[in-house]
């Protein structure tokens, strides 16, 4: 820290008290000046001798007969008049970036100018000010803190102006020619630990980080902090992700951690203009350089202090813009007070809409469709939309626990991304599959809807599996994921090399209509495939009355074979469907699920079944 001393006479100010001052002389004081609660005695002579004001009053004191001068209203308070009155006799002062606001505001309001004396208090004080104190990084800085308690006078004078344009400069110097002290208590990375007993000059120069400056100044009040932060933006040469990791450092240091802390009356005002003033400085970039994580765990602070409504519109703009990088816990935000749900699902949803309408502003719904060596690729214009897709259905996931939440808010949400955004159900299904759990008196049409948002084609092997033996779907999605099952199996069988990334059904990439027409004239191919192979059977059941060992070993490499639950199902499904006179397609989703497991002594049985659901709807 830099300081300036000023005079070369012993120090004769004395004190009586908290209340009195005086100077230690053989003269007696002819003038009593009045600073707060304090009295100071002092001589005429020498304080005339600089301060233009103290001339005024004085000359007002004697046509009153009076020896009491008042000095209303004094920047600075006793200890500023001590330092003024210890300069106009030539005692030893010393300034420091502690104490030199107060002398400046305190000279000025004497007026302590060149007009009185050369070499004035006013204009020592600007001189260091100049020449030391704006030069340093950390003076500059406790300068700007101490001038708040000062105001108006810092603010006329300029200082605090000054102090801000310095800070700001300072922060946009290159690392590399930072050769002032400065505060960076956080951890470093592993590639950037430092060695300090073989470290050379060039290793320490890269080792001062961008972020440098973000903690000192994190000291500042909110309102001089604000200031700071534009004057740091206005300059054009910070990167927005220095400027984000300010804005979440600054967060960090002022808002509580404890929600019982945070909501208390000491706090919430201060955290309220904490988090107003942050959601402000967003906005002039969108928050583009801070974390979506930071970002959402602001929104849950800014919802419980009460932030205003415009202020909270734009953080969830913010949120939206970004909303490809949050998780799941994040999304998880208490409702509020006049809610009956548990987590604020409206509000997620408006942030995913904000979101949806920025990508379709953005063209970036769009598919490009490429080929390359003879196979179509279907390329995401915005692979954004993949990581929100997977976001959604894990959100999905952790609100079906709620038996609070209503059919209609779990099927908007999940309906507010597009189709090709999800090329896996699996998150999707798992969602339902809770969601039936923890609902168990839905109707058969709530549960016919909410089973309609899921692709069962887009389930992998694992969750085909698992829908086939949940007894919690509707009976149609469970013959829909077996019939579905058993023409990829099919499908699997017969492609060369057993080649599973060519299946239409299995490939990621299956995402729009196209895929969806190629995937259904696959599996309509599969379908006549397998009739043709089941009236061949058929006819040699009807013929001979039983299958040999001989045709059950070649059938295996012919027919996926169904479980005896997925027998049932089918059995029951026909049952129903016999009496009614059923189509054409149900009679191909029938026949081409009809074969199943056998036993040996089951086989002739099995055979005289198949026959007759076979004439009863020939």
């Amino acid at each position: 820290m830099k300081f300036m001393k000023l005079g070369s006479k012993p120090d004769a100010l004395q004190a009586d008290g908290n209340s009195i001052r005086y100077i230690s002389s053989e003269l007696a004081t002819d003038v009593t000046v009045n600073v707060g609660d304090v009295k100071f005695y002092l001589h005429k002579f020498p304080l005339l001798s600089k301060s233009n004001q103290l001339q005024k009053l004085v000359s007002k004191a004697n046509e009153e007969n009076s020896h009491d001068i008042y000095l209303d209203d004094f920047p600075g308070g006793p200890k500023a008049f001590e330092i003024c009155a210890k300069f106009c006799y030539g005692m030893t002062v010393t300034l420091n970036a502690y104490n030199v606001v107060a002398a400046r505001c305190a000279a000025e309001y004497l007026e302590m100018t060149e007009d009185v004396d050369r070499g004035n208090l006013v204009l020592k004080i600007e001189v260091f000010l100049n020449s030391s104190i704006f030069c340093r990084w950390k003076d500059s800085i406790i300068v700007l803190q101490t001038s708040k308690s000062l105001l108006p006078w810092s603010e006329d004078l300029k200082i605090v102006g000054r102090c801000i344009d310095s800070i700001a400069s300072k922060t946009s110097v290159d690392p590399a020619y930072i050769t002032w002290s400065y505060t960076y208590n956080r951890k470093l990375t592993e590639p950037d630990k430092i060695v300090e007993d073989k470290m050379t000059f060039l290793e320490k120069i890269e080792s001062v980080p961008e972020d440098w400056w973000v903690e000192d100044i994190c000291e500042l009040d909110i309102d001089l902090y604000k200031r700071v932060m534009v004057a740091v933006k206005s300059k054009g040469r910070m990167d927005g992700v220095v400027i984000g990791e300010a804005l979440k450092t600054y967060a960090l240091r002022w808002i509580p951690d404890s929600v019982d802390t945070l909501v208390s009356d000491a706090n919430t005002l201060r955290t309220k203009a904490v988090v107003q003033t942050i959601v402000c400085l967003l906005s002039y970039d969108h928050g583009i350089g801070c974390p979506c994580s930071f970002l959402l765990k602001l929104l849950r602070v800014a919802i419980l202090v009460g932030i205003n409504e415009s202020s909270r519109e734009e953080l969830m703009k913010s949120i939206s813009l970004k909303l490809d990088e949050a998780c799941v816990k994040d999304l998880l935000i208490p409702a509020r007070s006049l809610q009956i749900t548990t987590y604020d699902v409206h509000l997620v949803q408006g942030i995913l809409n904000q979101y949806m309408n920025h990508e379709k502003g953005s063209c970036g719904m769009e598919v490009v469709e490429e080929k390359h060596g003879g196979e179509d690729k279907y390329i995401l214009a915005r692979r954004s939309l993949l990581n929100v897709g997977k976001l959604v259905d894990g959100y999905l996931g952790e609100i079906a626990h709620d038996p609070n939440l209503g059919l209609s808010s779990f099927v908007d949400l999940s309906q507010s991304i597009p189709d090709f955004a999800r090329p896996n159900h699996d998150g999707l299904y798992r969602a339902i599959d809770i969601y039936l759990k923890e609902h168990p008196n839905l109707t058969k049409a709530e549960r016919k809807k909410l089973c309609g948002l899921m692709d069962v084609r887009k389930l992998t092997a694992g969750a085909s599996v698992h829908a086939a033996q949940n007894e919690r779907l509707p009976l149609r999605v469970i013959v829909q994921v077996l019939f579905f099952d058993q023409v990829r199996s099919s499908i699997s069988f017969r492609t060369p090399g057993n080649n599973s990334a060519r299946d239409p059904l299995c490939s990621p990439m299956n995402r729009d209509e196209g895929c969806e027409t190629t995937a259904g004239d696959s599996c309509q191919a599969a379908l006549k495939n397998q009739m043709s192979h089941l009236r061949i059977k058929d006819g040699e059941l009807h013929k001979n009355g039983k299958l040999g060992k001989k045709n059950s070993k070649n059938n295996k490499s012919d027919i996926q074979l169904l479980p005896s639950r997925s027998r049932r199902i089918f059995d029951k499904l026909w049952s129903v469907r016999k009496g009614h006179g059923e189509n054409r397609s149900s009679e191909t989703s029938g026949s081409s699920s009809s074969p199943t497991s056998l036993g040996q002594g089951d086989t002739k049985s099995y055979g005289l079944s198949l026959r007759h659901k076979r004439h009863s709807i020939s």
